[in-house]
């Protein structure tokens, strides 16, 4: 038997996430090709940090899960600090589903989520802080070794029932 991890990995990958300059176009090919029916569609702003620079954030988001794997599409509105997800996209203006993330939900309580990113360690840059009530997470810049940024998520158990309760669930077994 291999022994788990001893501290924070790629384990409890929960969310694949793409950015994309068209979010209905996107939700249509979602639908279409790889046969999502529906997708829990919302816009957010809210206070974060890119890079050392303190601004909002202004995103059209949607959300879906399939089997254990949440997807999610992310469109940014433009203004901001959302340069994180405008730069992945194509420069010349045609339309692209970019992947963009994986995302690490960290269970426990709050105050693990402080040791939890205290262990990400010098070598998992912290490139993105988001400022949402009853949510905690981050992004580390791993695109020098995985391709993408890595988010690490905690939620309130408050948030994660209403996430839960909100967002189309499907099983493909």
């Amino acid at each position: 038997m291999i022994p788990p991890f001893s501290g924070p990995a790629l384990g409890n990958i929960m969310q694949i996430a793409w950015v994309t300059p068209d979010l209905e176009k996107s939700l249509a090919l979602f639908k279409t090709l790889y046969k999502v029916p529906d997708f829990l569609v919302m816009e957010n702003r809210f206070p974060a940090d890119v890079f050392g620079e303190r601004g909002e954030m202004h995103l059209r988001i949607a959300l879906a899960n399939v089997d254990n794997i949440q997807l999610e599409l992310i469109e940014p509105m433009g203004g901001g600090i959302d340069r994180i997800y405008r730069d992945a996209l194509p420069g010349d203006g045609s339309h692209a589903n970019v992947l963009h993330h994986i995302c690490i939900k960290v269970d426990g309580t709050e105050d693990g989520w402080d040791s939890y990113v205290a262990g990400l360690g010098p070598d998992r840059p912290v490139a993105y802080i988001g400022y949402i009530p009853g949510v905690r997470f981050l992004y580390t810049d791993e695109r020098a070794t995985l391709g993408v940024y890595v988010e690490h998520v905690w939620f309130s158990p408050e948030i994660e029932a209403q996430m839960a309760s909100a967002i189309p669930t499907y099983r493909t077994r």
